[in-house]
């Protein structure tokens, strides 16, 4: 039997070349694919294509089209049919080409892919990912962040990476995990420069449920995940270079379920909290997150809790607009230097 050749693009890490967000992602598939062949993938235009982003590039040519299934525009349709596939032993990854339009399929994920393992269905080793996000241009459709519309939904997992080595150990870890995986990833890092980074040749995970200190600090914590981890560290610098504080900074990294010791470690140790994240202000994970630290590390507080967020708006199409939207580097620095005037 020929075997085929490794697509060149997915020999980055074996060169010890740095690799983007989005070739992090592409590699974590690609080898999960030909650790485990139960492994297989779904979703529209990921085969011929090679998927929207081109995530999915090469793949159908490799793994041929029982692995790497082109699916009609039917995302409750198609991904009912990997529940079905996770029930067999299989191990489905299902592509949203955005995630903004998981919504069709959000009565099979909620009613019955999250309830499999309670009902007695047995374990359901089912990834659901795509890209979320804004500052692209995208309106409404293809910009938002679909996080909270599940995280009150027991039996889920919910996973965000806001680097290359993480997004690529978190996936592997969403795969191999029997529960199932909502994997959100933000598509203004997928080829940003900046984040290019080494990756270790051998195989690796990012357990789920465990967040990252990304910067050590003193004086105030901000806890925030994907896009925003980078503009919280930008306004970190800024503090601690033009204001003398000391900022920690703590990535989630998994949302649901919440790593409540790390933030809880921190808070007692800043004595102050300030939550960052692009989704839109209410019903946010910042109140989920703020009502914890109430409820485990009041008596640490120094001040109030606050919040940088998105408004309370679809996003828009207007780059002006989008920009007013979105949270920017100078919101978490105002919001750090009111908190941390208490």
């Amino acid at each position: 039997m020929t075997r085929l050749a490794i697509p060149e693009h997915l020999l980055k890490t074996r060169r010890g070349e740095p690799v983007t967000f989005l070739e992090a992602i592409s590699e974590a598939l690609f080898e999960e694919m030909v650790r485990d062949e139960s492994v297989f993938l779904l979703g529209e235009d990921i085969g011929v294509y090679g998927g929207a982003f081109k995530v999915t590039r090469d793949f159908l040519g490799y793994f041929g089209a029982n692995r790497v299934i082109d699916t009609p525009i039917a995302e409750g349709g198609f991904t009912g049919a990997a529940a079905g596939a996770a029930h067999m032993g299989l191990r489905p990854v299902v592509e949203i080409q955005f995630m903004d339009f998981i919504s069709p399929a959000y009565d099979v994920i909620t009613n019955y892919i999250a309830t499999s393992l309670y009902r007695g269905a047995g374990p359901m080793p089912l990834v659901i990912r795509g890209p979320v996000g804004g500052g692209n241009r995208g309106g409404p459709f293809h910009s938002q962040n679909v996080e909270m519309a599940f995280f009150h939904t027991p039996g889920l997992k919910i996973v965000y990476p806001s680097n290359p080595r993480d997004a690529k150990g978190l996936l592997k870890a969403a795969i191999r995990d029997d529960n199932p995986v909502i994997f959100e990833e933000h598509k203004a890092l997928y080829r940003a420069p900046a984040l290019r980074e080494v990756l270790p040749d051998e195989d690796y995970v990012v357990p789920l449920g465990e967040a990252r200190t990304v910067r050590e600090g003193r004086d105030l914590t901000i806890v925030t995940y994907g896009a925003m981890v980078h503009r919280s560290v930008e306004a970190a610098e800024r503090l601690d270079r033009d204001d003398g504080l000391s900022v920690e900074v703590i990535d989630l990294r998994t949302l649901l379920p919440l790593d409540d010791d790390a933030i809880v470690r921190s808070v007692r140790r800043t004595g102050r909290l300030l939550v960052v994240h692009e989704d839109t202000r209410t019903g946010g994970i910042a109140g989920e997150i703020a009502m914890r630290v109430n409820e485990k590390a009041f008596e640490w507080l120094d001040g109030p809790i606050l919040r940088v967020t998105a408004i309370d708006a679809p996003v828009p199409y207007s780059g002006s607009l989008e920009d007013y939207f979105l949270p920017q580097t100078e919101d978490v620095v105002k919001a750090s230097r009111y908190l941390a005037a208490y």
